[in-house]
């Protein structure tokens, strides 16, 4: 799920609202409910917007598991706060928490006093930052965003607009057709590069092996080192068998 572009709505209800398409897209599989259209959905009938809340419950166990047991970078939950948000979201008394975990009721309440502590300081600094950016004007010291499955959170992604397409115009020899030039050693470059060549591959299509070394293969001729490197970085993923690639959102 890339978080960048979603809003805290858009993000609590596992979907959004594409107005090109004017439909409803799933925020796990892009998969798409257009308005309008009349969707089966177990025994009934319903508008798009209803389907698309029955395929997050039916299709990915709901937008709540989603979220609490998501692989993102932005999650920083531990273990035990994933428990403790479970039994809250179920409603289970404090006095049955506390006798699942071995601890008090008081030591459950508190938990819940913390987490609430910490949802009002978050608010107030995702008000600060979207006052102080939300009229800011793209230009070349923009810094560019990572991408949601990005494997490493450090300098290397600390790239300006300028810097990406001074990397561009000299990395690749074209880029209509895409082909690449060099494969940089270096990381700042090396991330901008993958962003670029990802561009190839379809939101929500599986691809086999075979298929994405064709695709590779037209972009740079090293095309394994630069599969490897898709998947190391978290542009891509796979089945452990190679069987099936994807596209990470």
């Amino acid at each position: 799920m890339d978080y960048n572009s979603l809003t805290l709505d858009e993000i609590k209800k596992g979907f959004r609202f594409d107005k090109e398409t004017d439909s409803h897209k799933c925020n796990y599989c892009d998969k798409i409910f257009r308005e309008g259209r009349i969707y089966p959905a177990g025994d009934n009938l319903c508008v798009a917007e209803h389907a698309i809340e029955d395929h997050i419950i039916t299709d990915h166990g709901g937008n709540f598991g989603m979220l609490l047991n998501s692989d993102s970078k932005y999650n920083a939950l531990t273990d035990n706060q994933k428990e403790l948000f479970s039994f809250f979201y179920a409603h289970v008394p404090d006095k049955e928490i506390a006798k699942k975990l071995g601890v008090s009721a008081s030591t459950v309440r508190r938990q819940k006093f913390a987490f609430r502590e910490k949802a009002k300081q978050a608010k107030l600094f995702l008000s600060v930052f979207e006052l102080a950016f939300a009229d800011a004007p793209k230009n070349d010291e923009s810094i560019i965003p990572i991408h949601n499955n990005a494997k490493y959170y450090d300098d290397r992604y600390v790239i300006t607009e300028k810097e990406k397409k001074h990397i561009l115009q000299t990395s690749f020899e074209s880029l209509d057709p895409l082909k690449l030039k060099i494969f940089s050693s270096k990381e700042k470059k090396k991330v901008v590069i993958l962003a670029k060549i990802a561009e190839q591959f379809e939101s929500g299509k599986n691809y086999a092996e075979k298929e994405v070394n064709q695709i590779l293969r037209t972009v740079y001729e090293d095309y394994a080192l630069i599969r490897r490197y898709l998947i190391m970085y978290g542009f891509m993923d796979r089945e452990n068998d190679g069987s099936r690639y994807w596209l990470t959102n």
